[in-house]
């Protein structure tokens, strides 16, 4: 699994104008691509936001997904022996 590159600067926002071709299909300027290591073939999301749709790498949709389960995560314990945890008291009162 390629690493999530340090190049791009989440603060900086570059925005190039591009064109969608009669299947659909549009290119990510080279630039882009080489700032977010993207290879030829490699697989991206394709997310719909309210204002527009963003692409990521799934390197990068993988550290987005895990920034925000810390966030939510409940002291220090195991999501997944806090998840089994729930489900066994839950069986219990069944």
């Amino acid at each position: 699994m390629p690493a999530v590159p340090a190049n791009p600067q989440p603060d900086q926002t570059t925005t190039q104008r591009v064109r969608i071709d009669a299947a659909g299909r549009i290119v990510i300027p080279a630039e882009m691509r080489r700032s977010l290591g993207i290879r030829d073939g490699q697989d991206l999301t394709v997310s719909l936001e309210k204002d527009g749709i963003t692409l990521r790498t799934l390197a990068l949709a993988r550290a987005r997904v895990r920034a925000i389960a810390r966030a939510h995560r409940k002291g220090q314990e195991s999501v997944v022996d806090e998840f089994i945890a729930e489900r066994r008291a839950e069986a219990a009162h069944e």
